[in-house]
């Protein structure tokens, strides 16, 4: 899932969140910001236990706990298929979080008073430790929350805000519209608060360095670039407003009256506010450090230590990561000298990197005719794999996944590629994104593993399965633990390899690439946050380590530096669920199935890496 937009999801409150609609007809003013500071929670009778081991007023209180979170966040209910709070964003006010934050608090807090573990069933006990990690790490992340850049390149409201209303945001009638309009309406006031919050934040000395705002701006301009803007082709958001309009079955006029009151709404609201925004991130830029490391902000190695727990939920300290970096970098490179000596190339690792990076014949060419061939080679992948699921898979996802370019006015700072996961309600498939701005960045050796983790058997697996759960509550379908999440995407990198998959040599390099890659970044993004390397210093590693061209490195690189700790989760996740496999074999010998271990870890959703360990400790003793 290496976009997290959105990707960023730290918390239970950042995945379940919502808010109640407002109908809207056509002389209705647009509002687009939900009003008023979320109060404490109020429970029904239902969800108030008659004695410590109440199961199901347990389950009534996690039903009622998740839909209340739910409640504050528009964005998210959009996301969940749901279209209460159609017209409205999400409000980024301080006050609100910490409104929110409050609500967390009393929710943990009455779990532990309303109930005692030790006398619910081992699933509700599975349950309830799983709410209170989720309530407790999302209570430890809003105290570090003034410590992320609210202005940067790669999660920014610039970029986000179109991506959401081109890929999330369905018209289906007129009312659909009109709330669209209504977003729209409401672009101001949510780059206001971005533009507020990124100048207190740099004023506490929580700027993020220069290149990331220098990045940012041509992202910004290419938002308002276009119809009706200027005479140019349409801008993303007039087509993407102009196309799902034209699709309704309503008289033409009536089209035409939407579509104008979108040209009117973007050049008088949308306009001035990403100018607005441009030359705020300018002022910043032009006062901005080249320092790259969080180690700069005050308490800046306290916040990556949590970064780092948060990221791997591990204890692990930054410099244990640094090593099992390194450590790693030089088991993979080894394998890979196998593969070349395999296709009989004479020279040094070094020099066959270059080969990889230089020769035309491992890269599709730079048109559109082979931006095509490259999705057409995705989508076969994932259909011949698809095919042979049965083998290693009891549960497989109901939700289709799709391939698609990233959006051009997102892929200049956007990472190579990414996952979106479907909606719940199935009117929206997974997206499996790549970035085909420069095609020299997505070597063919490599698509076979970038597949494999995005999408089957990686995160589209992964994430469509725990969506589809039905016998947990609601909290756990939509749960985020990134080393379990990324750990998982790169277990499903390798795993094609132990049955007959990767059977071209370079294919089966690219795969060592990308598990190399992800030790890299144990190494680069501990170098950076911890040890004070420079950006130059980590880029040269990733580019002397690895057969990633430089442009592509940058990219990488520029990602972990405004995202700390996130890096760090792949590799970790992966060594544990393959050490969890290690051990189940062990213990079970001949009665050891794949399968079953797959489901296991499948239907228990992500869960911290403890708790992963715990349960398949568990299935071990039952088998």
């Amino acid at each position: 899932m290496e976009q997290r937009s959105m990707r960023h999801r730290l918390s239970r409150r950042q995945f379940l969140a919502g808010s109640a609609g407002l109908a809207l007809v056509a002389t209705t003013p647009l509002l687009a910001v939900a009003q008023g500071l979320p109060g404490p929670l109020s429970l029904t009778d239902a969800a108030k236990p008659k004695n410590r081991g109440d199961a199901a007023a347990l389950h009534a209180f996690f039903a009622e706990v998740y839909e209340a979170d739910l409640s504050l966040s528009p964005e998210t209910q959009t996301q969940r298929g749901r279209k209460t709070g159609y017209d409205r964003w999400d409000d980024g006010r301080d006050a609100f979080a910490d409104a929110s934050i409050a609500r967390t608090r009393q929710a943990l807090d009455l779990l532990r008073q309303g109930w005692d573990a030790g006398q619910l069933g081992a699933t509700d006990r599975l349950n309830f430790r799983l709410f209170e990690a989720q309530c407790e790490a999302e209570i430890e992340a809003h105290r570090w929350r003034n410590h992320r850049y609210p202005i940067n390149h790669l999660y920014g409201r610039h970029s986000g805000i179109p991506s959401f209303l081109a890929n999330q945001h369905r018209i289906d009638d007129v009312a659909d519209a009109r709330a669209y309009l209504a977003r729209l309406n409401g672009v101001s006031a949510v780059i206001q608060n971005v533009i507020r919050r990124g100048e207190d934040a740099a004023a506490r000395g929580v700027a993020p360095p220069k290149f990331s705002l220098a990045k940012m701006r041509p992202d910004i301009r290419s938002v308002i670039t276009g119809a009706p803007f200027d005479q140019g082709p349409d801008s993303a958001l007039y087509a993407d407003f102009k196309k799902k309009v034209g699709a309704l079955t309503i008289a033409q006029g009536e089209k035409d009256k939407l579509v104008a009151e979108a040209a009117r709404i973007l050049t008088t609201k949308v306009k001035p506010a990403y100018e607005a925004l441009d030359a705020a991130v300018a002022k910043l830029e032009a006062a901005a450090t080249h320092d790259d490391g969080v180690w700069k902000l005050p308490d800046g190695d306290a916040y990556y230590r949590f970064c780092v727990k948060n990221s791997t939920t591990t204890d692990m300290s930054p410099d244990q990561i640094h090593e099992l970096g390194l450590k790693h970098v030089a088991l993979l490179q080894k394998d890979m000298q196998g593969i070349m000596r395999q296709v009989e190339f004479h020279g040094s690792l070094p020099e066959f990197f270059e080969h990889l990076r230089n020769d035309p014949k491992f890269y599709f060419s730079g048109d559109d005719a082979g931006r095509a061939a490259y999705l057409a080679h995705c989508e076969k992948l994932i259909a011949d794999y698809t095919k042979r699921l049965d083998e290693w898979f009891i549960t497989k996802p109901k939700a289709p996944v799709i391939v698609k370019r990233v959006e051009p006015y997102r892929e200049k700072s956007a990472p190579p590629a990414f996952y979106n996961p479907p909606s719940p309600d199935g009117s929206r498939p997974g997206i499996f994104y790549a970035n085909l701005a420069n095609m020299r960045e997505m070597a063919k050796w490599q698509a076979d593993a970038i597949v494999y983790h995005e999408a089957i058997p990686g995160h589209h697996m992964q994430i469509a399965i725990s969506q589809e759960l039905g016998d947990v509550p609601d909290f756990r379908r939509y749960s985020f633990f990134g080393a379990y999440i990324e750990g998982w995407g790169l277990y499903a990198e390798r795993l094609p390899k132990e049955y007959g998959f990767y059977q071209d040599p370079y294919a089966d390099f690219g795969r060592l690439t990308t598990q190399v890659w992800r030790a890299v970044r144990l190494v680069v993004d501990s170098g950076i946050h911890a040890k004070r390397w420079t950006r130059e210093q980590a880029i040269d590693y990733f580019v002397t380590n690895t057969p990633l061209n430089r442009e592509q490195v940058i990219r990488e690189i520029d990602r972990y530096i405004v995202n700390p700790g996130q890096a760090t989760s792949y590799y970790v996740g992966m060594l544990k669920i393959l050490d969890l496999r290690d051990q189940a074999k062990q213990a079970l010998g001949a009665k050891f199935d794949l399968r079953a271990f797959h489901d296991l870890v499948l239907r228990t959703g992500a869960v911290p890496l403890d708790v992963l360990g715990e349960q398949v400790e568990a299935w071990i003793k039952k088998a």
